[in-house]
């Protein structure tokens, strides 16, 4: 089963990111419309454009996701290929080709829905904040209309993708077969040829040494390395030159007094007459006298409106006593939400008709609107301050360093006096970005192209003031510079060696197991094999993984079946397989969760299918091959 998975591995790629992940690329509804034109549109799917700036935006989100799960570890030169592009136009594609299925099929996702998945988010709602995720929106460049309409189109995204997914499952038969193979038991002896054993017998000549050091000379080589000073303006460097006073913070809490405002929230709750739209004038006014006679009731004895709720709603919530949970904009239809608006805590509506029947209601919580203390919001009000004076201060600096670092070429030092910032060292810096130096400010491909430029190298000059990431300017200078070179045969000439001795050592075991192999097979017997021992893919019973591999996949047909298997660092062995069986107690529950390993495969395989089936419909066209721009171009 898991040799599907990896001889499909684009499919899993494609389906992770299409189904299980919310769409990364972040594309809105309004990017369904016909964003883009001729110039810039790269495919058409359905025959809507697919542009290269959202090609574009989707690799920078794409390396952006990967660096933040992978951090110090995230290397960009690894996803500048024309391969990791492919898979993002492809996921582009399908996305698109699916979208337009929704939109085909009418699949909607309804304000009720929508409101739960997003008070979902934050844990329920009770921890629901709305000027939290106002807040939270703004930061990613979303307003809630634009995140409600992006949401809406992922969950229907997944509510197709899930209608398919969900038909998968596995036949019995395959399924066994399948386990069969995984939990199959082989006796087996050993018999090991230690690379140790041949080491006395290798002879290292001077020649031999000579040899191996001239063809690896890569292994030995020692890159070329720098000593550097550099000097960064970023916001951090600004904010600590901006000084903030109380006054400046009680003028704008005064002057913005509505952000810090917690709106009114108030909880409902309801019971529910039903009568359908087109129902009778009768059946009407039975159920309007209906809900009228419990609004009378409840206005009695206002505290028994969950216990009613229970007896006599016809609405699922009736279990709930009614509850509505919080009530926010939109999220009751319209007839309802204003009368609930204008209810006081207990009080009790008359009927109100929607296109569901009658509905009587109340507000079981109200807290009103709050303005939170100076006191308790002082931080966040510097805080603003600070970066909106910051942003404004930092295009007057970044002017100021560029000019700087190009005038005064020959120092760093007048760029740190003039504008208060520190000079940094560092060390064993390289022309290509170091996995070691992680997020360093100088540990940028862009910043050390300039650094390692001619001119820098001979003249020991300040570089240009590069920008590395948003709102932030690098410049350095090479203090020593040591080019590449390779380290003396004298200095690694017992490092080869020992080298030479184990793969020389390595050669004899091979072939003394080679012998020992085809003799084994000629005669048949045990003669020098160890104990014999039970194993199977899930108890290797201490065999190497390697030769447990070639152990379990070797022709059993005719037994005593032998195996030869070349160990690396260790040596050589010789396996006998004397008997072939199922285990006499089978897991049962290893066997069902296998069944269902190879029904979701089954079902992803349906899905690629599928998918592939709506990009036909979707009649795609590919009108430019992707873009030839870098990883590090993009991200720039």
């Amino acid at each position: 089963m898991f040799e599907f998975i990896r001889n499909h591995q684009r499919l899993m790629q494609i389906l992770l990111a299409i189904i299980i992940v919310p769409s990364f690329a972040l594309v809105g509804l309004e990017s369904y419309k016909g964003f883009g034109d001729a110039a810039t549109t790269i495919a058409k799917v359905g025959g809507q454009p697919l542009s290269q700036q959202e090609f574009d935006n989707a690799l920078r989100n794409a390396l952006d996701n990967y660096r933040q799960r992978m951090g110090q570890q995230f290397d960009q030169k690894l996803f500048d290929t024309p391969e990791f592009k492919q898979n993002i136009l492809d996921q582009l594609i399908a996305e698109r080709a699916i979208g337009a299925e929704v939109t085909r099929s009418n699949l909607t996702i309804s304000d009720g829905q929508l409101q739960r998945a997003i008070i979902d988010l934050f844990g329920g709602a009770a921890n629901f904040d709305m000027e939290r995720y106002k807040a939270i929106l703004a930061s990613q460049g979303l307003t809630p209309a634009m995140n409600d309409a992006r949401m809406r189109r992922d969950m229907a995204l997944q509510q197709l993708g899930g209608a398919v997914q969900n038909t998968g499952f596995a036949p019995r038969t395959v399924a066994t077969a399948l386990s069969n193979i995984g939990s199959q038991e082989r006796e087996v002896q050993e018999l090991m040829l230690p690379v140790t054993d041949f080491v006395p017998q290798v002879k290292v000549t001077d020649a031999m040494v000579k040899a191996y050091y001239d063809k690896n000379a890569k292994f030995f080589e020692v890159p070329e390395q720098a000593r550097i000073e550099y000097v960064v303006l970023n916001n951090e460097a600004v904010l600590n030159q901006v000084k903030i006073t109380d006054a400046d913070i009680a003028k704008y809490y005064d002057a913005n007094q509505a952000a810090f405002t917690v709106p009114e929230s108030r909880r409902a709750a309801h019971i529910l007459i039903a009568v359908k739209k087109d129902a009778s004038a009768a059946d009407v006014a039975a159920a309007k006298a209906k809900a009228d006679a419990i609004a009378a009731e409840l206005r009695k004895a206002p505290g028994d409106f969950a216990k009613v709720a229970k007896e006599k709603s016809q609405d699922p919530t009736s279990e709930q006593g009614g509850d509505l949970d919080i009530v926010t904009k939109g999220s009751l239809p319209a007839p309802l939400e204003a009368v609930v608006m204008k209810l006081k805590q207990g009080e009790i509506s008359d009927p109100v008709r929607s296109d569901y029947g009658f509905h009587v209601l109340t507000v079981t919580a109200l807290k009103p609107a709050v303005v939170k203390p100076l006191e308790s919001v002082k931080t966040e009000v510097a805080d603003a301050l600070k970066a909106s004076q910051a942003s404004k201060k930092y295009s007057e600096m970044a002017e100021t360093f560029t000019n700087t670092v190009y005038e005064q070429a020959d120092s760093l030092k007048p760029v740190a006096d003039k504008l208060g910032l520190k000079i940094e060292t560092a060390s064993n810096v390289s022309r290509v970005p170091s996995p070691q130096a992680g997020k360093a400010p100088y540990n940028n491909a862009k910043f050390l192209t300039a650094l390692f430029s001619n001119e820098s190298l001979t003249k020991k000059t300040n570089t240009e003031a590069v920008e590395t990431a948003p709102s932030t300017l690098v410049a350095g200078r090479i203090v020593d510079f040591k080019p590449a070179s390779r380290r003396p045969l004298a200095e690694v000439d017992a490092a080869i060696r020992q080298r030479v001795t184990m793969e020389e050592a390595a050669k004899l075991a091979a072939k003394a197991g080679a012998e020992k192999l085809a003799a084994a097979k000629k005669s048949g017997d045990a003669a020098g094999f160890g104990p014999a021992k039970l194993v199977s893919r899930s108890k290797p019973e201490g065999l190497n993984g390697v030769a447990l591999q070639d152990v379990m996949k070797a022709d059993t047909s005719k037994l005593p079946a032998y195996v030869g298997v070349d160990l690396p660092g260790m040596g050589y062995a010789v396996y006998r397989i004397g008997k072939v069986q199922q285990p006499a107690q089978q897991d049962a529950e290893r066997r069902k969760q296998e069944a269902e390993q190879i029904g979701t495969i089954i079902a992803q395989q349906e899905m690629y299918e599928y998918i592939e089936l709506l990009k036909q419909r979707a009649k795609v066209k590919i009108l430019k091959p992707i873009a030839t721009a870098t990883v590090t171009e993009v991200k720039e």
